[in-house]
């Protein structure tokens, strides 16, 4: 019904930039929160950060002051920008998302399908 496809990882330098992006599609009557995950190698998927439909943000502390979290609503779509980038940021993004579908006007959560990122020199 719902569907998120990122884009936008892949590998790149340590103290570098990359942008991802996370498009929603499907049978969306309204969405409400938006965020970031990401799964390293052997440890547990954590938040990165969130946004809320009225543009609140927040932040895991490991990324505070690097990444920053944004949507727009007229796209469906989140955009999660890293600077700074570090070796230890190395893992699987996932896009979350609290979509309230045109059917049922209840609200699900969808994942997408992941999109890795490498930090490596």
């Amino acid at each position: 019904q719902v569907q998120l496809v990122e884009s936008g990882g892949g590998l790149v330098q340590p103290g570098g930039s990359l942008r991802l992006s996370c498009a929603a599609s499907g049978s969306i009557f309204r969405i409400n929160a938006m965020g970031w995950y990401r799964q390293a190698p052997g440890k547990e998927r954590e938040l990165v950060a969130t946004i809320t439909s009225s543009g609140t943000t927040g932040y895991a502390d490991s990324v505070k002051g690097r990444f920053t979290i944004s949507r727009d609503n007229a796209k469906n779509t989140v955009y999660l920008q890293m600077n700074s980038l570090k070796p230890e940021d190395t893992a699987v993004y996932y896009c979350n998302a609290r979509v309230v579908i045109t059917t049922t006007r209840l609200d699900y959560e969808y994942w997408g399908q992941g999109t890795p990122v490498t930090v490596s020199s």
